[in-house]
């Protein structure tokens, strides 16, 4: 079995490296930049700041903006129509996941109209042409879209979350700049970053982990035990933001290229049903879940994952102390950062368990999880968690 590894062309990290814009561009031979970002980006004067580095490059550029914090599939149509107008030769996408996969979507629409209708894209989607190019600035530690070949489409008639899995759909340019994320509030450092740990952990513990991608996994987990809550407590601690970033990024190296769990399977159909923010579905959801997976053959790695989290003398544990060392570290970090414990806490409703369970099963992280599941068990896993 080969075990394949798909990156970015070419990624730069560290406080100012949005400059790299203009050489990217340039040594591109781009003329115009189709710049999708969100309002609150706008509002607040981020997306200024990529604005002063193209119009010092005199790049021209038209912003497109329509977009929800869930995008969705008319979000990604409209950004197609408003491209193929824009006489644009390139996307640049800045963001959290919602603004970076809305840019995903719409670079391989544009380069495969054939799949405009966007809800068959979902799953391992056979395209044939490589997206318009992306450049991906990631405003937040979290998604790692910039890095990865998935992007995930809200089908809101259906109230689904679709996962793309698609290799021609990657950023040919990462710019992981720390200092687009200093205007990110608590709460949202808070559940991107514990998002990052999931990505970490789950793709540590699925079947198609191995050597390499659990490096990734494992400094991604020191990073952020390290940095998150000091990045929460302190937003403009440059060594926190820092360190944010590059575990984020480190996380997304590993699980675009191994997949994915259960936590991913249930959180998704809570921002499809409720407009959950994703990170805080996956940091509510990951204890019960690892709580579930410690029965499976990942078991012994929990030993290591206690290791990445700070625990001490976890070589001398038992399998069942580590796995119990591992899941309190999670609990401890979550709850230091004040992410909610239950799921009553954020909106759900438990008449709509057995359908979210449904959804969860039929999600495409699925067939990732280190222990064959079932409905009945994920609903299980959804009542403890309420």
């Amino acid at each position: 079995m080969a075990n394949r590894i798909i990156l970015n062309e070419t990624s730069y990290h560290g406080a100012g490296s949005r400059a790299e814009i203009v050489n990217e561009v340039k040594r591109r031979d781009f003329k115009k930049a189709f710049f999708v970002t969100d309002k609150d980006l706008i509002k607040f004067g981020v997306a200024e700041q990529i604005e002063k580095v193209l119009n010092s490059g005199a790049i021209p550029y038209e912003i497109f903006s329509e977009l929800k914090a869930n995008p969705t599939v008319k979000n990604v149509q409209d950004g197609v129509d408003a491209y193929r107008k824009s006489g644009a030769d390139f996307i640049l996408a800045l963001g959290g996941g919602s603004a970076i996969d809305t840019a995903k979507g719409i670079g391989i629409v544009v380069a495969n109209p054939e799949f405009y209708d966007i809800v068959s894209l979902e799953g391992v989607a056979d395209t044939k042409n490589k997206s318009i190019p992306v450049i991906a600035l990631p405003t937040t530690a979290g998604t790692a879209a910039e890095v990865t070949i998935n992007y995930v489409i809200t089908d809101e008639k259906l109230k689904k979350k679709m996962v793309c899995v698609d290799p021609n759909d990657i950023p040919i340019v990462a710019i992981v700049d720390p200092e687009l994320m200093y205007s990110m509030p608590k709460g949202l450092t808070a559940a991107t970053g514990m998002d990052a740990l999931t990505h970490a952990i789950e793709s540590f513990i699925t079947p198609g982990g191995w050597d390499m991608s659990n490096m990734f996994s494992l400094k991604s987990m020191e990073l952020i035990h390290q940095f998150l809550k000091k990045a929460v407590d302190e937003p403009t601690n440059k060594d926190a933001r820092e360190g944010m970033a590059s575990a984020q990024y480190i996380a997304g190296m590993g699980f675009s290229n191994v997949g994915l769990g259960i936590v991913h399977s249930m959180a998704h159909p809570l921002g499809a049903f409720y407009d959950t923010p994703h990170g805080v579905a996956n940091a509510l959801l990951l204890p019960y879940v690892l709580e579930y997976n410690a029965e499976s053959p990942a078991g012994p790695k929990f030993k290591e994952i206690a290791k990445a989290l700070g625990v001490k003398a976890t070589e001398s544990m038992s399998v069942e102390e580590g796995v119990k060392a591992a899941i309190d570290a999670v609990k401890a970090l979550s709850v230091s950062v004040n992410i909610p414990q239950q799921l009553r806490e954020i909106g759900v409703k438990e008449e709509d368990i057995p359908d979210l369970a449904v959804a969860a099963f039929n999600d495409v992280c699925t067939g990732g999880n280190p222990r064959p599941t079932s409905i009945a068990d994920i609903e299980v896993l959804y009542r403890k968690a309420f």
